[in-house]
């Protein structure tokens, strides 16, 4: 997958988790801000995460994860949050760098080394930020999922 497309999966899944109201739908403001581009850069990306079939959104309107990119997003997540929890347990890290040092190598990292390494950590639930890491659980993620 590409690099651009899983940093904004993970920044929407971050922007959605935050929401009281999951059925809400995510500003691509909020989107802009996070990832500290600008607005005409996220509206791009929207286009081609709707082609993917990533989300679902009409122009102005709120962004709306649909099934397969909930999935998508909540595994991109999942492999960030266990790296973290790999730097700062193991590795030592102070926990105010362990976000950006994950960000850095989650996309080094390929799916077998992510299992082992959640394996390794016996599947933390919790972040070193003290955020819920999603978790694959009979073919689906473990979380409050309102697609559209």
């Amino acid at each position: 997958m590409n690099i651009s497309i899983e940093d904004y999966l993970r920044a929407m899944y971050a922007v959605y988790e935050k929401q009281d109201d999951k059925s809400e739908g995510i500003k691509s403001i909020d989107l802009a801000r996070m990832l500290n581009i600008s607005k005409p850069s996220v509206s791009g990306m929207i286009k081609k995460l709707i082609r993917l079939g990533y989300i679902k959104a009409k122009p102005y309107s709120k962004i709306h994860f649909t099934k397969k990119g909930f999935q998508e997003a909540a595994r991109v997540m999942h492999n960030h949050r266990v790296i973290e929890v790999f730097l700062k347990n193991v590795l030592d890290y102070n926990a105010n760098k362990v976000h950006e040092e994950a960000h850095r190598l989650e996309h080094a990292f390929s799916e077998e080394s992510i299992k082992r390494l959640d394996s390794f950590l016996k599947n933390p639930k919790i972040s070193p930020l003290g955020k819920k890491i999603p978790h694959e659980d009979n073919g689906g993620w473990n979380d409050e999922k309102k697609t559209k």
